[in-house]
């Protein structure tokens, strides 16, 4: 069973996490401070790791850093009240993969927890992602992207992408129905956090809406996850 492991010394937090996990099929653990959270880590060896910036004896930023630094490759969602640039860049200069702003809404935390383990191809069934990674289309409708070609097609006709606007549109259909939080997605078009501005994102989905959605306003295809990212429609 994928197992979910939470590093924070609010007892309250703790037992939402638990009942987060327990409700969406994932085995959980958690440590109220850094050492015996690494501890843990290093017994329980979990698939995601929620990781507070303000602990009691350290702080998550450098917990980070030494699971980095064991090469360590697990999945790690920070958690802080801090939700300025500054304080994020931190966080994925140490190695995080995601950042969510306390208070927050269950269902955010579930649905971003759930779409880093779909990238790791641990999601609660444990069904494989190689069909969809080894495939070269992606089609649905009348929509159809040809992987590594810089190639969209809609009813046959060819469809005028920027690269920006193709590699965003081809990282969505690399995982169909899978949500992409923004994190993801500027990490994967600019390699960080702090290289570009988190609107240029809302742009590019819009753009793209232009050129392959009949109506825009009410897209098919490109599907806004409201506070979370972006999904490609599966089917």
């Amino acid at each position: 069973m994928t197992k979910i492991m939470l590093i924070d010394d609010d007892e309250s937090l703790q037992v939402l996490i638990g009942q987060i996990a327990e409700r969406d099929g994932y085995a959980y653990c958690c440590a109220s401070n850094g050492i015996d959270g690494l501890t843990m880590l290093r017994d329980e060896r979990p698939d995601f790791l929620i990781l507070d910036v303000m602990l009691p004896d350290t702080n998550g930023f450098e917990i980070c850093k030494t699971i980095r630094e064991e090469g360590r490759k697990v999945p790690i969602l920070f958690l802080s009240a801090k939700g300025d640039i500054v304080d994020k860049s931190i966080g994925f200069k140490a190695g995080g993969d995601d950042y969510l702003v306390k208070p927050f809404q269950p269902e955010e935390l579930s649905l971003r927890v759930h779409a880093h383990l779909r990238r790791c191809n641990k999601g609660v069934d444990g069904e494989s992602l190689s069909t969809q990674k080894n495939r070269k289309v992606y089609s649905v409708g009348d929509l159809e992207l040809h992987f590594g070609k810089y190639e969209v097609r809609l009813r046959g006709e060819p469809v005028a992408l920027s690269s920006r606007e193709f590699e965003l549109l081809e990282l969505l259909a690399s995982d169909p129905g899978s949500v992409f939080t923004r994190e993801q997605i500027m990490q994967h078009l600019w390699g960080g956090t702090d290289t570009a501005d988190p609107n240029s994102i809302t742009v590019f989905a819009r753009k793209i809406r232009e050129k392959i959605e009949d109506d825009p306003s009410k897209p098919r295809y490109l599907i806004t996850i409201w506070r979370v990212g972006y999904k490609l429609t599966e089917s």
